[in-house]
């Protein structure tokens, strides 16, 4: 890949991180000046923040609805699975929640959940409602319903912490954090929390969070469609072939976990050029999306996908039904399916108006001004539409660091990253 350190060296000099409180006295310096290339490439080990190797960490499942009944095809998906990691001695636990189909020992949680523990907390990592396993142990409805994910986010919440307690955590306190889709729904939870009062979180960050979700999957989605070779007329194909080449370079590779959360470990198997960094960012989401489009149409008796009333064993074949979700978009899903779910129980909603309630643009009376909540993100994030990033830079304030480069979370192990992170969670930055 392009590893254009010349333009990085100049950065050094007259970039820094745009913020109302510094936490670093030195320049901040990210190695990948291109978005997209930083939303994909690792971060070499010489910049990332030193964490501690191992944590005590333990591996749970949560039985959310005992009443459920789970089909035979997701045998292997029962009980939701979180991880907790204790302090030996009384501290705050922090709650963290994944991005968009990404689990509870994704990469990015497991050095969250490293950070988090070094910094004082017990932690509890929770996949995202997004991910099949939520899906089908956690999820009251239709995903992607930001305020209706955080209820049954609130509810893990609550067994989580009734777990944690019942494993001998000495609490004194509470706080939240999420990235990219887990960082919206960290907000909705906020807000939800404060209603509720059952935690009372003394502090609440949102790292790289979507504006408004809907412009985001469909940004992702047009990174997809618009850099297919032949173009969009070659999508099926082009799709199911990169799919199968992919999961073939993953197994040479020893990568077990294939999926969309995963899959950006094999770009240097691939040519260094944009638009296939475009076009691999958009197949991960598109990969994570269709795991969830199937999860959601089984576990609600198909119809969307799956035809109704068609039972799959756990040996049963699922022919090409996964095509199908490939083919799927996030997109397809909220405008053919995920609407009318929700205009059929309230009747004269429009899609503008479910949009915006699902949005931080809904929230914004909640945010503005909240000295509990804060904001990560960067000013060249692939996810955010045109003037996003300097909306919720005007709502936030000085409870918000924006950093000049990162792309899309890809630079959340950076020192000066996780310091803020670390700074803003346990209250050694105080808002103006």
């Amino acid at each position: 890949m392009k590893y254009t350190l010349i333009a990085a060296l100049f950065l050094t000099g007259t970039l820094t991180a745009n913020s109302g409180t510094e936490t670093s006295k030195h320049p901040y310096f990210f190695p990948f000046v291109n978005p997209f290339e930083a939303t994909v490439l690792p971060l070499p080990d010489a910049y990332k923040a030193d964490l501690v190797e191992k944590v005590p960490s333990r591996d749970f499942k949560l039985n959310v609805f005992p009443d459920r009944e789970v089909p035979s095809v997701f045998w292997y998906q029962k009980g939701l699975k979180c991880s907790l990691t204790l302090q030996k001695k009384e501290a705050p636990l922090i709650f963290v929640v994944a991005g968009t189909g990404a689990q509870y020992k994704s990469p990015k949680m497991l050095v969250m959940k490293r950070q988090f523990y070094e910094a004082g907390f017990h932690v509890v990592c929770i996949t995202s409602p997004t991910h099949m396993n939520f899906v089908v142990n956690a999820s009251s409805g239709m995903p992607g319903n930001t305020p209706e994910d955080a209820k049954d986010l609130y509810r893990v919440m609550e067994m989580a912490d009734a777990y944690a307690k019942k494993k001998k955590a000495k609490i004194s306190g509470y706080a939240l954090t999420g990235y990219s889709l887990g960082g919206i729904e960290s907000a909705f939870v906020a807000k939800l929390d404060s209603e509720r009062r059952v935690f009372n979180f003394d502090r609440v960050l949102l790292v790289n969070p979507p504006a408004d979700v809907y412009v985001s999957i469909n940004r992702l989605n047009q990174m997809l469609v618009e850099n297919i070779p032949g173009g969009v007329e070659n999508f099926g194909p082009w799709i199911e072939d990169t799919i199968q080449m992919l999961a073939n370079d993953a197994k040479e590779s020893g990568i077990s976990d294939f999926s969309g959360d995963s899959i950006y470990k094999l770009y240097r198997y691939y040519p260094p050029r944009e638009d296939f960094l475009k076009a691999l960012i958009g197949l991960s989401f598109r990969m994570s999306s269709a795991d969830m489009v199937f999860a959601v149409d089984v576990m609600n008796g198909g119809g969307y996908v799956v035809p109704q009333h068609v039972e799959f064993k756990a040996s049963s074949s699922l022919g090409d039904y996964p095509k199908v979700c490939y083919r799927t978009s996030f997109v397809d899903y909220f405008d053919e399916w995920f609407f009318p779910f929700y205009a059929q129980q309230e009747p004269g909603l429009t899609q503008e108006a479910l949009i915006h309630r699902a949005s931080l643009y809904e929230l914004e009376p909640f945010l503005k001004g909240n000295p509990k909540i804060g904001l990560l993100h960067n000013e060249d994030d692939v996810i955010m539409g045109p003037g996003q990033v300097e909306y919720l830079k005007s709502i936030f304030g000085d409870r918000s660091k924006i950093f000049p480069i990162g792309g899309h979370c890809g630079n959340m192990s950076h020192p000066d990253v996780m310091q803020f992170m670390t700074d803003f969670l346990t209250g050694k930055i105080q808002a103006k």
